[in-house]
């Protein structure tokens, strides 16, 4: 084999190689696709159970439940310790979550936070319209999820996440603070709070002009089998162009030598 054969073969190879890592990451995110349809598909089997099911009563007993099934508690609100949480769009428009707990009424110690509405955000410099939900006993009814939604934060690539609550309650300034993100665990500690490990998403009623429209996560699985198909194409793309170099590079070589007749006269 000379020197530019050589090279050659190497180079195929080298293209084989990346080539079947090609096909295998295709592989793999073909099956991640695959997953999260699966996950959107239980979701959607749970929103669809939920919406059915019977209402809950959330109280110092019964302090959890299922995603997404009606519940509903009594009690008065906590006002001072309202937290806006920012960049909360509706329909296009920014504008924040209002989030204020509920002191539950057989048990004052002890608190739901209701994420009770949306917000649009003024124009600059511009106050804020009153947030103060009524004073005195309520019946709040909605739907319950395990934390409060989450939005994407750069400070979970950085390691600082803007969760900064007041050190003390009401704040300073009268104003209601605002996280991009908020765990219950965070507004337990800063508020000394005994919170529920639920929330609740207000139901439409009429609450301090706030909107109940809350958006619900992606349940469009058959976009991820969609994608996954593509991936799995790449992945069969690239394996058949392996297998081929491979076969041009190993296959069996036919010896070239000339056949000579003798014609004897």
């Amino acid at each position: 084999m000379t020197e530019s054969q050589t090279h050659s073969h190497t180079k195929a190879m080298v293209a084989i190689v990346l080539l079947i890592l090609l096909g295998a990451v295709c592989i793999q995110a073909g099956r991640w696709q695959l997953r999260r349809a699966g996950e959107r598909e239980a979701l959607s089997t749970a929103i669809a159970a939920g919406r059915v099911a019977p209402r809950m009563t959330l109280d110092a007993e019964h302090r959890q439940g299922p995603d997404w099934h009606p519940a509903t508690a009594s009690g008065h609100w906590l006002n001072q310790f309202t937290v806006l949480l920012d960049n909360r769009n509706l329909q296009g428009m920014p504008g924040f979550w209002v989030a204020t707990p509920l002191a539950l009424t057989a048990a004052p110690h002890t608190a739901l936070l209701v994420l009770r509405g949306w917000i649009a955000r003024p124009l600059t410099r511009a106050p804020l319209p009153d947030l103060q939900a009524a004073h005195g006993e309520i019946t709040v009814q909605g739907t319950m999820l395990g934390h409060v939604p989450r939005m994407f934060d750069l400070g979970s690539l950085t390691g600082h996440l803007d969760t900064a609550l007041p050190s003390a309650w009401p704040p300073a300034d009268g104003q209601p603070p605002r996280v991009q993100n908020l765990a219950l665990s965070d507004l337990q500690h800063a508020t000394g709070l005994n919170l529920l490990p639920v929330v609740l998403e207000q139901d439409p009623t009429h609450d301090a002009g706030l909107t109940q429209e809350w958006p619900g996560p992606s349940l469009n699985a058959r976009q991820n089998y969609n994608y996954a198909g593509q991936w799995f194409s790449f992945a069969t793309i690239a394996l058949l162009a392996a297998g081929f170099m491979a076969w041009r590079i190993w296959r069996p070589r036919r010896s070239s030598s000339p056949s000579t007749d003798t014609t004897n006269s």
